[in-house]
C-alpha cells in the first residue's frame, strides 16, 4: 500500500474568505516502510499574513514573495498524490483548503485524485476518548520526539504524523511486525507464514493435583452461586465426564 503523509500550513482557518495554502509537506510510505522521498513546497498566497498566523509557522509574506504560486505546482503535487492513500490529522482542514486551491486552477479535487483519505485525528479521538489529541499530545503519549518543533511546518509534521500512524497502528494489520530485511529484501509487504503440523510435536499433558481440583471447584462454586446457578462450566464439565 502506498500511504502519503501529508499537511499544509494556512493564511487563516477558512478557505472560503480567502485564506490561502502556503506551505504543503508530503511524507511516502509504501507497505508501512518510509521511502524517504518527499514533497514540500513553499507558496506564495497572493495576499497579506496575518499576524495570528505567522505566530503559528513563522512564514512572512517577505519570504514567500518569491515563492510559485499553487497553480505552478499543482501538476507536480497531483502526480505525487495520485491514487495514494492521504493520511492527515484533521483531514477536513487540509483537504478543504487543497480542494479550494484545485478548484481555483479548475483541476478535479482530491476525492478525484487519491484512493482514500485516513483521517487520524478520528483514529485517536476512538482509541484515546476524553483526551488530548493533537499531534503534540499524541507525540508525548506515543513517545515520539517533536522536541525541535517550535513552530509548525508542514514537512516537520507530515514526519511526525508518520510515527505516530507508526505507532497508532502497530499490530492491527497483522500479527507479525514489520520489520526492514524480513524476508522480503526489506521492502513490506505480505509475507508468506508455514503451516505448522501440531501433530508431529508430542505435547505433555498436565495432570492438575488434587489441591487444584478442589481450588477449582471452588471457583466454580463462587461463579455458580454469583451467577445464579447459571455458571456453564458444571454442565460443560458433567457432559465431558
Amino acid at each position: 500500500m502506498r500511504q502519503i503523509f501529508f499537511d499544509t500550513e494556512t493564511t487563516g482557518l477558512n478557505p472560503e474568505s480567502g485564506d490561502r495554502v502556503v506551505d504543503i509537506g508530503c511524507v511516502e510510505m509504501l507497505n508501512r516502510q518510509l521511502t524517504g522521498r518527499h514533497l514540500h513546497f513553499y507558496l506564495n498566497p497572493e495576499r497579506d499574513m496575518p499576524e495570528e498566523a505567522f505566530r503559528v509557522h513563522g512564514l512572512s509574506e517577505e519570504f514567500l514573495a518569491d515563492k510559485p504560486k499553487f497553480a505552478e505546482v499543482v501538476d507536480e503535487l497531483l502526480d505525487f498524490l495520485k491514487g495514494a492513500e492521504l493520511v492527515i490529522h484533521n483531514a477536513a482542514f487540509d483537504v478543504g483548503f487543497i480542494n479550494a486551491e484545485l478548484k481555483r486552477c479548475g483541476r478535479p479535487l482530491l476525492h478525484e485524485v487519491v484512493s482514500s483519505v485516513l483521517d487520524t485525528l478520528l483514529m485517536a479521538r476512538d482509541m484515546f476518548p476524553g483526551k488530548a489529541n493533537s499531534l503534540d499530545a499524541l507525540c508525548r503519549r506515543l513517545e515520539v520526539d517533536n522536541s525541535n518543533r517550535e513552530l509548525h511546518g508542514a514537512v516537520k509534521d507530515a514526519e511526525l504524523l508518520a510515527e505516530v500512524y507508526i505507532r497508532l497502528t502497530r499490530g492491527q494489520d497483522s500479527l507479525v511486525i514489520d520489520e526492514a530485511g524480513s524476508g522480503n529484501g526489506g521492502q513490506g509487504g505480505e509475507q508468506e507464514m508455514e503451516a505448522v503440523d501440531f501433530a508431529l510435536f508430542n505435547l505433555p499433558v498436565l495432570v492438575p493435583t488434587a489441591e487444584e481440583l478442589q481450588a477449582h471447584e471452588a471457583v466454580l462454586a463462587d461463579l455458580d452461586k454469583a451467577s445464579g446457578g447459571k455458571c456453564l462450566w458444571k454442565p460443560a464439565e458433567a457432559s465431558a465426564a
